[in-house]
């Protein structure tokens, strides 16, 4: 029996593929309408991205297949969203990330960023997170903690020797790690009763230990956290920021590309630094205690293991030498590429993108322009000038210089299978336009106009962020903002109030270990629990939805004027709408 049963869980995969279909049969059969083929594709779809029975990138191609059978949209349109503006820029921003990765310019700056900060206990952290949580602005949170995570465990490493010499005779140990109080004894008594006893001191050893154990821990999660929360700042940080966008110019196509590079960084950046610092506060009094004078390292005198780890950090930025012609050469690109995003359409004066023609309201050029002319400069800039050098292939013959970026190293690290998810998505969203899927939705979620916007958008916040947990943040973005586009529409309320903060809640996957990459890889170096993990981001995850709701009730109002119903979100809602009736008005906090 037990053979049986392991042989089913062996080919637990197969069988899902095989019998989910088929459980979601009666749907179109027994409803013979678009609506229902549509659906019956969203929730095939749904069940395959929770369970991973396939890869996330191929049930992303199932629309490919079953929108055409079905009669839901043609090959050729279901084609087209695979590759749309959003997935450009997404390829163009990896591209600027990978040369970053492939010049060592990130591991650099969190180097240098270090050794400014220090080694004393909360400093320290703080530095990790705000180097881990800059980097993974710009690029991935997966290859951001894959760098991060052994710098931090080699200066642990350091801090955590058993000190030497004149602080070893004298029983001294690392002020570091003196964070907080033992807690209290208790005693039982020859009488049966129990009395607590005065904390007496434990033996230095053991109570060491179990404080470097407390701070190993605290270290580990910063790192995995900060690259989580520091992807929610720019549009091209994390994949559910580009999800939204997309997600918006399909349902939407007249909305002017009110999400942009500019907008989304003036919305989200104020919310990641809040949140971070909130994460870095929330962190140092579980891991640290509360004795900041400690803490911050206000008391006792430099000792031989923070000497230790500061040189680990010293070395580690001497290996990468004098900063190098390539070096400098994608800082530069880097920071232009920056500059033309902030620039094209800021919103509050005419960016360099009036000076081209603008056609049915919207500009000819984007953000993916821009990533894309950024990145083929880096296949042609060469990465060192002068640079000719002997051909070790062939002596007696010069050769030039590799470009900054070359194809093999692009194709080693480009995730493609990210460019596939967010085709299925967009793929989606338009089947369930098509379909009529959405105006139903709508239309049965009207009674929802007697709830407030803000309680609606915090419940859907807490949904989202508790889903996130178990489904990668790509699938609860794709799955979720069509419906929450259709809900807005059916209740008057301005789409970006509901989806805005939705999109950013499936970032904050912090209580277990297989929610995002970040807190796998984590996970993998040891020391932690999947209890210390849920316990210290299920606070966390309160945290990051009250401070989304903060901003998106302020100054999310006037970078998106989420003041009225916009007219471009009347195409296809209802006659109380269009009417412009006083409930058209997204109601202030």
């Amino acid at each position: 029996m037990a053979s049986c049963w392991q042989g089913l869980w062996a080919y637990r995969t197969y069988l899902l593929v095989f019998f989910l279909p088929i459980f979601l049969l009666p749907l179109p059969l027994l409803v013979p309408a678009k609506e229902a083929y549509c659906a019956y594709a969203i929730l095939l779809m749904a069940l395959f991205w929770c369970t991973e029975a396939l890869p996330l990138a191929v049930t992303a191609l199932l629309p490919l297949v079953l929108f055409p059978l079905m009669g839901i949209t043609k090959a050729s349109e279901v084609c087209l969203q695979y590759f749309k503006d959003t997935n450009i820029l997404f390829i163009g921003g990896l591209l600027v990330a990978i040369a970053v990765e492939h010049w060592n310019l990130h591991k650099r700056i969190a180097l240098r960023v270090l050794l400014v900060v220090g080694v004393r206990p909360a400093l320290l952290m703080l530095g990790f997170m705000l180097v881990t949580a800059f980097l993974s602005m710009w690029i991935s949170n997966t290859a951001t903690t894959a760098m991060m995570a052994p710098i931090a465990h080699a200066v642990l490493h350091q801090l955590q020797k058993a000190p030497k010499g004149k602080d070893a005779e004298e029983g001294s140990s690392n002020p570091a790690f003196e964070l907080q109080e033992p807690s209290p004894q208790k005693t039982k008594l020859d009488n049966g009763q129990v009395h607590p006893v005065p904390p007496g001191p434990l033996e230095p050893t053991e109570q060491k230990s179990r404080e470097q154990h407390r701070f190993s821990q605290g270290m580990s999660l910063c790192v995995c956290y900060s690259a989580s929360i520091g992807g929610i700042a720019t549009l091209t940080g994390t994949t559910p920021n580009l999800v939204l966008q997309g997600q918006i110019n399909s349902l939407f196509s007249k909305n002017g590309n009110v999400v942009n590079f500019a907008s989304w960084f003036s919305f989200a950046f104020p919310a990641m630094v809040i949140l971070l610092l909130l994460a870095w506060l929330w962190l140092q009094a579980l891991f640290l205690g509360f004795n900041f004078r400690k803490n911050f390292g206000f008391e006792g005198r430099v000792r031989e293991q923070e000497k230790a780890a500061l040189q680990v950090i010293q070395t580690e930025h001497k290996l990468l030498g004098p900063m190098s012609f390539a070096e400098k050469a994608v800082t530069i690109l880097f920071v232009l590429l920056v500059l033309l995003w902030f620039t094209r359409e800021p919103g509050f004066f005419p960016g360099w993108a009036s000076a081209f023609p603008y056609e049915d309201g919207e500009s000819v050029v984007s953000d993916g322009t821009v990533a894309i002319f950024i990145s083929i400069l880096m296949f042609i800039m060469p990465s060192d000038i002068p640079g000719l050098t002997q051909d070790p292939e062939k002596p007696g013959r010069l050769k030039a210089p590799p470009a900054l970026l070359n194809w093999k190293t692009v194709n080693e690290k480009m995730p493609w299978n990210i460019v596939f998810l967010l085709g299925g998505g967009f793929a989606l969203a338009q089947g369930s336009e098509d379909s009529g899927l959405s105006s139903w939705l709508g239309n049965k979620l009207t009674p929802l106009q007697s709830v407030s916007a803000p309680a609606i958008a915090f419940i859907l916040c807490l949904l989202v962020a508790t889903f996130t947990e178990c489904t990668s943040n790509v699938a609860t973005t794709t799955l979720f903002l069509p419906i929450l586009a259709s809900m807005a529409q059916a209740i008057c309320l301005h789409p970006l109030y509901i989806m805005l903060p939705c999109t950013l809640s499936a970032s904050l996957a912090f209580m277990l270990p297989v929610a995002t990459p970040p807190n796998a890889i984590i996970f993998s170096f040891g020391g932690l629990k999947v209890t210390d993990m849920a316990r210290t981001g299920f606070l966390l995850n309160i945290i990051g939805v009250l401070v989304i709701m903060l901003a998106i009730n302020s100054w999310a109002y006037p970078i998106f004027d989420l003041y009225t119903f916009p007219s471009w979100a009347q195409d296809n809602t209802t006659a109380l709408c269009m009417g412009g009736q006083a409930n058209t008005t997204t109601p202030r906090p």
